[in-house]
């Protein structure tokens, strides 16, 4: 017994010393910074057969030129349009290539195996520095981009979220998809793309990302020798916008094929480097509780409030899916959660559901270990001075913070409200409830009543 039990602790002292192929990076990055500007972030992870790649380029779709949206997704579609490059990560290296892109970022995200490190800097470098904007591929990409859009099928859900942004924000940047849509990627042109790429796709407007089991200092003689080159721009494109227009009080019938109806309200948020960024959140999940309390036959239903920054206040919206017949009631008992948040204190019992829920759906992303660097590329993007723990910021949330920023975002604010269904169904539902209106149809003017014809007065028919 004494043999097999010294055996056994000479096994659980060897797995404890030798490195784990899986090992977690340390919290708090190496920083590094090129001649260029280019800064450099290290998470080295001794022992990983893998490595994460990610650069971060901190300007995103917000700056689309006016009615030409999805200008920066296809800059992300052209930096790889060869489906090889694509393969080269998933098939031999069982890794991934993906390129984001938000109303704040181009985000370029490439997964691999550490030993082929050199290959895939030299991939980013070829992306990066010569990308690729002849005539003939910038059409077949939009085409490409253009086609996928008409015809992936958009689900009532997804026409309503749109709908009640563009609702809120109007021509303002967060009021169109970052994606694009069809009408406006068909006038994107060449001059176009080559104007993005000059005003944004620099070094010093760029963080670069590493984590693995890669040796640092001959990362960065590699570093130096591909990405030393890229430009630095004499002067960075700053984010700002015309202030959005106060949205129309009216609800908004969007005609969809659909026998049930999606609800939407929204309000200005916060934005992302916001000090009540992490109150929000909690906010969200708090109202999502408490209209399903307020209400209780939305029980059954899906029902969400969201909080969704950026880099300028972004939105707060809540949402259900229900019958026509319940449309006026749950938009009704929705603006009561709203009114109950601003007069009502947070009880010990939601603020702990609330958190718990949002640390949750935080650390189901948090945990991957592509999105280690994640919180510490925000700080850059959104210029945020001193790192934020996530969890630790969220746990940290009290009840008068989610009562103050409460109060801040609903009182007295403009509340955009849209409807996604049948409006034949819809009208008549909501006519005497609530004032609506239905996208794209014009009003039928109200004939003035004519003055009575005066004894004695001329007839103008012969």
């Amino acid at each position: 017994m004494r043999t097999s039990r010294t055996w056994w602790i000479t096994i659980v002292l060897c797995l404890l010393i030798a490195p784990s192929a899986h090992a977690q990076p340390t919290n708090i990055p190496e920083n590094q910074e090129l001649l260029n500007g280019l800064r450099i972030l290290f998470w080295p992870t001794p022992g990983s057969q893998d490595v994460v790649v990610k650069l971060r380029i901190h300007s995103g779709s917000a700056f689309d030129l006016a009615g030409k949206a999805g200008e920066m997704a296809l800059i992300g579609d052209i930096l790889f349009p060869d489906e090889a490059t694509v393969d080269f990560f998933t098939e031999q290296m069982g890794g991934k290539l993906n390129v984001a892109v938000n109303y704040d970022s181009l985000t370029i995200t490439m997964v691999g195996k550490a030993e082929q490190l050199d290959n895939i800097l030299e991939v980013l470098r070829n992306g990066i520095l010569a990308t690729q904007l002849s005539p003939e591929l910038v059409t077949r990409v939009r085409e490409s981009r253009i086609k996928i859009l008409r015809d992936t099928a958009v689900s009532p859900a997804i026409v309503a979220d749109r709908a009640v942004a563009a609702r809120l924000f109007g021509d303002f940047p967060y009021g169109r998809p970052s994606g694009g849509s069809p009408e406006d990627l068909a006038r994107v042109d060449r001059a176009d793309l080559m104007l993005a790429r000059e005003r944004f796709l620099n070094s010093n407007n760029a963080t670069l990302a590493i984590v693995g089991g890669v040796n640092k200092s001959r990362t960065m003689r590699v570093l130096k020798q591909l990405l030393g080159p890229w430009r630095k721009s004499e002067q960075l494109v700053p984010s700002t916008f015309r202030a959005a227009k106060v949205p129309d009080p009216r609800a908004l019938i969007v005609s969809v094929p659909s026998s049930s109806a999606e609800i939407r309200l929204a309000m200005r948020g916060v934005s992302r480097a916001d000090r009540d960024y992490y109150a929000a959140a909690v906010l969200a999940k708090v109202v999502q509780d408490r209209w399903q309390s307020i209400a209780p036959e939305l029980i059954t239903k899906p029902v969400f409030a969201r909080s969704e920054s950026y880099q300028l206040p972004g939105i707060f919206v809540m949402g259900t899916t229900v019958s026509t017949q319940m449309v006026v009631g749950s938009v009704a008992s929705a603006k009561k959660v709203i009114d109950s948040l601003i007069t009502s204190p947070i009880t010990d019992t939601e603020l702990d559901r609330a958190k718990r829920e949002a640390i949750t759906e935080l650390t189901s992303t948090t945990s991957k270990i592509e999105n280690v660097p994640d919180s510490w590329l925000d700080m850059d993007t959104y210029r945020i001075s001193a790192y934020q723990d996530p969890v630790a910021s969220m746990q940290s949330v009290s009840a008068l913070d989610v009562q103050r920023v409460a109060s801040r975002l609903f009182k007295g604010s403009a509340i955009a409200t849209v409807v996604a269904g049948d409006p034949l169904q819809l009208k008549p539902a909501l006519q005497g409830h609530l004032p609506f209106e239905v996208l794209g149809e014009v009003p039928t003017p109200t004939a003035s009543p004519k003055p009575p014809v005066k004894p004695g007065t001329p007839s103008s028919h012969r």
